[in-house]
C-alpha cells in the first residue's frame, strides 16, 4: 500500500560520517527514503509526489531524451547503466528515450529505441527492474517522428506527415498520410504501450512537439481534408484515437502522460490561446495523467534552440508559462528547459509552478544531484554550463557526451565517484587548464599528494579566454568547480610559475602530467604568415579589430566565430571564409544559432569552399590571394586585417625535456588505458617518475577530450 503523500516525510540524510564513496555504502538510496529512518525535511524538492497510484520520492526527474546509446535499437548495457546511475543517486523519475519509435516508418534518426520490436521488452524490463531496486520510477516516451526524420534511415520507408512540406532540420519530403496509415500507426502506438506495460514500466509519455502527433495539431503543417484536418476537433482526433487505443490495451490505471507544445511561437502555428484550449481538452479527457509542457517549435535550428536554450541564453525561460498551464488545468505538470541549478528547481516547486521539475542536462553534468541535496552538499554539484555539447553531438549523429563530465555515457568504464588508490603518490601537474585541473582533481580524490604548476596568474587556460565572450561566460564554471574540488582536497597550486624540467624534478614526483595546452597556429600560408593575426589576439583584446576584416577559419571551432563577432560588433565589415563545405562545423547546430543571430544582424559575409593561399602588403592594405581545393583561382581581395583560425600547436617543450628522466619515456600503453588498467610501461630503468601529457599538449582537440584524457589516465594511477 502506498503511503499518503501528506503523511510521507521527505528525507534528510544524517551526518555524512564516512569517507566511503556512495556506491560502496551498504545502504542504497532507496533505503534513505524510508519513513522509519529519516526525519522530516522542509526542502520543497525532497517532498514526495503522488501521481495517481505512484509515489515519486521527490520532485526531481530527468525528462525524456535520447542519448543515442542504443545498440541495434535496443537499450542494452550502456543505456541501462546511464539511467541506473541516476536512479542510484536519488532521482525520483527517469524518463527514458528521447522518443522510442512506435512504427517502422518512424526511422531512428537519433539512434532511437525501437519500441515496435518485441525484443525491446526484456531490455526495458532489465533497466526498469534495476532502477526500481534503487527506488526510482521509470517511464518511456513513445512517438512517431512523422516528418522529423529521413527516408534513408532504418528500413528506407518514406516519412509520413499531415502534409508534403519537409522539416528543414531533417530534409525529408514526407508522404501525406492516408487513412490506412493512420489506422496502422494508432495500432502501433497501442502495441508499443502494451510492450512497455509488459516490461514493468510505471508509465508512458506521448510526444507531441515537432513529431507526428502535433503535426496533426498545427495548421501550419496539417493540410489534410476530412476527419483529421481543418477544425481543432478534427486536428486533435488522432491524439484521442491513440489514447483510446492505448487505454484499450493497458487499462485505466497505467500512467499515461503527454509532452506537448502549448505554444509553437511560430506564424500560423499553435497559439497560446489554442494551446490552452488543447491543454484543457487533454485534462478533461480523463485519458491523460500528467502534462509535460513545452513552448516553441523544433523544426529549425533556431526554433529548437529557443525550446532548449544554450549557454548565454536566459535560464528557465518557459517556467512561468508551464505554471500557467498548471493553473489553468489543475493537472500534474512537468517541465524542463534550461533549469540548470537547484535554486531554480526549488523555486519552480515551492512557488507552485510545477509538480515535477526536469533537470536533464544538469544530470548529464552531475547524475548525483539529488544525493548531494540530501547530504547537504549542493556546493559539490558539478554545474551544467549550458554548452549543449550533449545535444549538438546527437544532432550530428553522435552520442551524447557532457563537455565536462567524461563519465556520462561511459558508466561502464568511467567512475562518477573516484575510487581511492592503494598507495599514495606524489603527482605534479604542469598546467591549470581544464585538462590539468581534472587531472589534479582526480589524483587528489584518489588520495595522492598533488602540486600544480601554472605559468599564468590564474587557472583556466583556453577556457578563461573563451569565457571573455559574455555569451560563453558560463564556461568558467568548468574551472571554478574544479578549483573548489581541488581546494577541498588540499591540492597545492603555484601560479606565475614557468616550469622548467629541473623545477619539476626538484619536487621528486612519482608521476608528472603535462597539460600545458597549445598556442595558435597561424603559419598556414604560402607567404605572408607574418601579416596575419590569430583569433586569440582578437578575443583577448591584444589586437584591435580592423575596419575591413577577413576571418579565415580553417579549424571550424568557437574561436573563429567568437573573433568574428567581436570584430562585427566593433562596426567593421567581416568576411568569414572557410575551405570546408560549411563553416564552423565543430560549433554544431544549436550553438551556432546565437552566433548567427548576432552576425547576420551586422555587416557580415560568409564564404564557403574558398581558401586563403597567401597575403602580401600593398601600402596600408593587405592583398589576400584566394584559391580553392576545387580549382586554382588566384583571385585577389583587399582587406586591412586578416585573422587566422587554424587550431593550436602543442606547447610540449617541457614534456620532451622531462622524457629522459621518466621511467616510461612518456609512452602510454593504449590497451591498458582503454581497458582501465594502470600504466606499467618501463622503458628507462634509470627513470624516477612516470610522464604523461594530455589535452592540447598532445594535439589540438577540445575541452571534453582534455578532460577525458585526464579522467581515464589518472583514475588508475
Amino acid at each position: 500500500m502506498k503511503p499518503d503523500v501528506a503523511k510521507t516525510p521527505a528525507v534528510v540524510v544524517t551526518e555524512h560520517d564516512t569517507g566511503v564513496e556512495f556506491r560502496d555504502k551498504s545502504v542504497e538510496i532507496a533505503a534513505m527514503w524510508s519513513e522509519e529512518s529519516r526525519p522530516m525535511s522542509t526542502d520543497p524538492l525532497l517532498q514526495p509526489y503522488q501521481l495517481k497510484h505512484l509515489t515519486l520520492r521527490n520532485r526531481i526527474m530527468t525528462t525524456s531524451h535520447e542519448p543515442a546509446y542504443p545498440e541495434d535499437g535496443m537499450p542494452k548495457d550502456r543505456y541501462r547503466a546511464y539511467h541506473v546511475e541516476r536512479a542510484r543517486a536519488g532521482v525520483a523519475l527517469t524518463m527514458t528515450a528521447g522518443s522510442a519509435a512506435v512504427s517502422r516508418d518512424s526511422p531512428p534518426v537519433f539512434n532511437n529505441v525501437l519500441a515496435y520490436r518485441d525484443e525491446v521488452v526484456p531490455w526495458m524490463k532489465k533497466l526498469t527492474d534495476e532502477c526500481h531496486d534503487h527506488g526510482c520510477a521509470v517511464m518511456i516516451q513513445l512517438t512517431h517522428l512523422g516528418r522529423r526524420t529521413h527516408w534513408n534511415k532504418g528500413d528506407w520507408l518514406p516519412a509520413v506527415s499531415t502534409g508534403h512540406e519537409r522539416e528543414r532540420a531533417h530534409r525529408a519530403f514526407p508522404k501525406k498520410v492516408e487513412d490506412w496509415d493512420i489506422a496502422r500507426i494508432i495500432t502501433d502506438y497501442a502495441d508499443a504501450a502494451e510492450r512497455m506495460q509488459a516490461a514493468g514500466l510505471d508509465g508512458i509519455e506521448l510526444q507531441a512537439y515537432g513529431h507526428l502527433m502535433d503535426q496533426f495539431w498545427s495548421e501550419r503543417v496539417n493540410t489534410l481534408d476530412g476527419a483529421y484536418g481543418g477544425s481543432l476537433d478534427n486536428r486533435l482526433r488522432f491524439t484521442f484515437d491513440v489514447l483510446d487505443a492505448i487505454r484499450g490495451r493497458v487499462g485505466p490505471d497505467f500512467i499515461v502522460g503527454i509532452r506537448y507544445t502549448a505554444d509553437e511561437a511560430a506564424e500560423g502555428g499553435i497559439s497560446v490561446a489554442e494551446g490552452l484550449e488543447i491543454s484543457r481538452r487533454l485534462a478533461g479527457s480523463g485519458q491523460v495523467d500528467f502534462l509535460n509542457v513545452i513552448r516553441g517549435h523544433i523544426d529549425t535550428d533556431p526554433g529548437l534552440t529557443d525550446v532548449i536554450p544554450v549557454q548565454g541564453m536566459k535560464n528557465a525561460p518557459h517556467l512561468d508559462f508551464a505554471g500557467t498551464i498548471r493553473a489553468e488545468t489543475g493537472m500534474p505538470t512537468f517541465h524542463a528547459a534550461k533549469i540548470p541549478d537547484v535554486a531554480t528547481a526549488r523555486h519552480a516547486v515551492a512557488s507552485g509552478l510545477l509538480d515535477m521539475v526536469g533537470m536533464t542536462r544538469a544530470h548529464m553534468a552531475d547524475p548525483h544531484i539529488v544525493r548531494k541535496i540530501i547530504e547537504k552538499r549542493e556546493d559539490d554539484i558539478r554545474p551544467c554550463v549550458g554548452a549543449t555539447y550533449c545535444l549538438d553531438r546527437i544532432y550530428q549523429a553522435g552520442d551524447a557526451l557532457c563537455i565536462h563530465n567524461a563519465a556520462t555515457g561511459r558508466e561502464l568504464s568511467m567512475p562518477h565517484d573516484i575510487p581511492a588508490a592503494e598507495a599514495r603518490r606524489k603527482v605534479v601537474v604542469v598546467g591549470a587548464g581544464p585538462g590539468g585541473l581534472e587531472a589534479a582533481r582526480v589524483a587528489a580524490a584518489r588520495g595522492h599528494e598533488v602540486v600544480v604548476l601554472e605559468a599564468a596568474p590564474d587557472p583556466g587556460g583556453q577556457i578563461r579566454l573563451t569565457a571573455q565572450s559574455p555569451r560563453r561566460r558560463e564556461m568558467m564554471s568548468i574551472i571554478d568547480w574544479r578549483m573548489s574540488q581541488c581546494a577541498a582536497r588540499d591540492v597545492e597550486f603555484r601560479f606565475n610559475t614557468w616550469a622548467e624540467a629541473a623545477d619539476v624534478e626538484a619536487l621528486s614526483p612519482d608521476v608528472v602530467i603535462v597539460a600545458t595546452g597549445g598556442l595558435p597556429d597561424t603559419d598556414v600560408l604560402k607567404e605572408g604568415n607574418d601579416l596575419v593575426v590569430s583569433t586569440w589576439d582578437i578575443i583577448s583584446g591584444d589586437v584591435k579589430p580592423g575596419s575591413r576584416v577577413l576571418v579565415y577559419d580553417d579549424a571550424g571551432d568557437h574561436a573563429g566565430l567568437q573573433a568574428a563577432e567581436i570584430i562585427a560588433r566593433s562596426g567593421a565589415h567581416v568576411e568569414i571564409m572557410t575551405p570546408d563545405r560549411s563553416f564552423a562545423p565543430d560549433v554544431m547546430a544549436m550553438n551556432l544559432v546565437p552566433y548567427m543571430r548576432t552576425l547576420q544582424a551586422l555587416d557580415t559575409r560568409f564564404t564557403v569552399t574558398y581558401k586563403l593561399s597567401s597575403v602580401r602588403r600593398e601600402g596600408n592594405r593587405l592583398m589576400a590571394v584566394i584559391d580553392s581545393d576545387y580549382a586554382d583561382l588566384g583571385q585577389e581581395r583587399e582587406f586591412d586585417q586578416i585573422v587566422v583560425n587554424h587550431g593550436t600547436l602543442p606547447m610540449d617543450e617541457i614534456y620532451h625535456a622531462l622524457r629522459p628522466g621518466s621511467s616510461n619515456d612518456g609512452a602510454v600503453d593504449q590497451d591498458a588505458l582503454i581497458a582501465g588498467r594502470p600504466q606499467a610501461v618501463e622503458a628507462n630503468p634509470h627513470g624516477t617518475y612516470q610522464l604523461f601529457r594530455i589535452g592540447d599538449a598532445v594535439s589540438a582537440r577540445n575541452t571534453h577530450a582534455a578532460i577525458y584524457d585526464a579522467l581515464r589516465l589518472v583514475k588508475d594511477l
